[in-house]
């Protein structure tokens, strides 16, 4: 559905035939260097013989703080889990110290992106802690972006209760542009799930990568992203999950990458250290510490987590996608989340920040809208993303979804600043700075049909997900949770969101679209974009014409 038509290449054959024998000399010996340094990199190959051992989630872990507190409550609903969604940036960061924290046998993480500054220093900080308690300690990332933190990785890796390995890693260490051009249909081909579980016996699962602008903590951008905690059976199939990826090939201890940091071990426990005193120093700062005196904090350390209950299932791609995939066929995750939303009765709310529907998905989605469904779907504006290129790849099927009774909105870059200013009139008191500074921008991958089930995870609605990335996610049946989140989607919804229209020219000809919001109090219509001045749309339609559809 999500996956696109292969596009037609751009031409190749050499051009400027007509420049002098001397220019072509010139141009070949400037590009020497470079085409070397490619050739080098792009000879790198990964270790034949990575050593990997083999581990499993610890499974006789009832006897833990976790297991013995939480027994009881699910001893009430047998086959059911419970489970407490963190949709703001400082609670999901409080969840993730606060399980750090409460882990006496194991903690697993996997991660798209773990940032090691900032609130990701007070994560890190935390890990080591429960590493020196005698935690065992899985961290599995993706090597997309761990550029220039080899050392700090082997030092996280030299402590004797930790193991790091990252998945479909660079071979070349030092420089990646070469490496990722001889080698792009490998490299481009990434691991987004994100998961968090301590003691197997709760986990977190969602959207979220490990950094400020995911924690509410940045000035400049924060994107809204959506977790859920989660206790009880759904938990072993989180385990079971990060279990395939950390002993699947495609996943290497970093001391086969990296062998440096095991010959230097004084210098890497001095690495270590220094890591230690810079978590310490996150998290002695007044943000993380009103996080860890909060309830939400508190109630998880203690492992008397707030939530609902229901059943549980956990959706996933198998970690061979990124070796096995081939092009027309949609992983295992999208195809479930296709068969979840094909099901609707009634109606179907989509938020995913990256929205860039194929001409059979846009079909699909009219094929739902005519059968009676109702179909919302929030992704970002143009002024509110970060990819412009997915914007791209989205905004030519606005106006036949709009004409087909989808009901499309887009997130305005101000989001925070009205819900703040709404926070304000209603409470008359001033609202938390990390939602009136920041730019917001979307980052939840969220899906509800029927008011009943409900996804939360790392898939988006576009042909990366389906195609190149393995996701991951679970689906919750809960109508009280599903009813919480609509409303909460829905209160303020114009403020917070275009609503995207169409026009028709008073003769019956033309249609348009149009941008409806509340400013201020006032509904205001845009016949314009907001946003996109002409250099914007220039350089829209520049992407448009590009063949990168099926690289969104």
């Amino acid at each position: 559905m999500f996956q696109t038509l292969r596009q037609v290449p751009f031409d190749t054959r050499p051009r400027g035939a007509s420049r002098s024998r001397g220019g072509r000399w010139l141009a070949a010996v400037l590009m020497w260097p470079v085409l070397a340094a490619a050739l080098l990199a792009g000879c790198a190959s990964l270790p034949a013989s990575a050593q990997r051992t083999p581990s499993a989630a610890l499974v006789n872990t009832n006897d833990t703080a976790l297991g013995k507190v939480l027994a009881p409550r699910l001893a009430q609903r047998p086959g059911e889990s419970l489970f407490y969604p963190l949709s703001s940036g400082p609670g999901a960061l409080a969840a993730r110290l606060a399980m750090a924290r409460a882990a006496q046998r194991s903690l697993d993480l996997q991660t798209y992106i773990f940032e090691t500054t900032g609130t990701g220093a007070a994560v890190l900080g935390d890990i080591l802690d429960a590493a020196e308690r005698g935690v065992r300690v899985r961290l599995l990332l993706d090597d997309m972006h761990t550029d220039g933190m080899d050392k700090i990785l082997s030092a996280i890796d030299s402590h004797p209760n930790i193991e790091v390995r990252l998945f479909n890693p660079f071979a070349n260490r030092s420089i990646r542009w070469p490496e990722m051009l001889a080698g792009f249909k490998r490299l481009d081909r990434r691991m987004h799930n994100k998961s968090m579980t301590v003691d197997n016996q709760m986990a977190l699962v969602g959207g979220r990568n490990i950094g400020d602008a995911y924690f509410s903590a940045r000035s400049d951008m924060d994107f809204s992203d959506l977790d859920v905690l989660i206790a009880g059976p759904a938990v072993p199939q989180v385990s079971a999950v990060f279990d395939e990826y950390w002993n699947d090939p495609s996943s290497y201890p970093v001391v086969a990458l990296i062998p440096a940091g095991k010959a230097a071990p004084v210098e890497m426990r001095s690495l270590r250290k220094g890591l230690e005193a810079r978590g310490d120093q996150a998290v002695a700062s007044p943000y993380v510490q009103d996080l860890l005196e909060s309830g939400l904090a508190k109630a998880i350390e203690s492992g008397h987590m707030p939530g609902y209950s229901g059943k549980a299932v956990v959706v996933s791609d198998k970690a061979a996608k990124i070796t096995h995939q081939t092009d027309d066929d949609p992983g295992d995750a999208t195809a479930r989340l296709e068969k979840m939303i094909g099901g609707a009765q009634k109606e179907v709310l989509l938020i995913s920040p990256y929205f860039v529907p194929d001409d059979d998905g846009e079909a699909w989605l009219i094929a739902l809208a005519r059968r009676g469904i109702r179909v919302r779907i929030l992704t970002n504006s143009f002024a509110a993303t970060d990819v412009s290129a997915v914007h791209a790849g989205y905004a030519p099927h606005r106006l036949a979804l709009a004409a087909a009774g989808v009901e499309l909105y887009e997130l305005k870059p101000s989001a925070y600043a009205e819900l703040a200013n709404r926070g304000k009139a209603a409470r008359g008191s001033r609202s938390r700075s990390w939602l009136s500074s920041s730019r917001a921008s979307l980052h939840a991958k969220n899906y509800i049909v029927d008011r009943r089930l409900v996804f939360i995870g790392s898939l988006n609605m576009d042909p990366r997900s389906a195609r190149l990335n393995t996701e991951m996610g679970i689906v919750l049946d809960s109508p009280a949770l599903a009813e919480r989140m609509i409303k909460t989607t829905e209160d303020g919804l114009l403020d917070m969101a275009y609503r995207v229209g169409l026009q028709t020219d008073g003769d019956g000809g033309n249609r348009r679209l149009t941008w409806t919001t509340r400013e201020n109090g006032q509904l205001m219509v845009y016949d314009s974009e907001p946003g996109m001045g002409p250099l914007q749309h220039l350089g829209i339609g520049v992407l448009r014409a590009l063949p990168i559809k099926e690289e969104l």
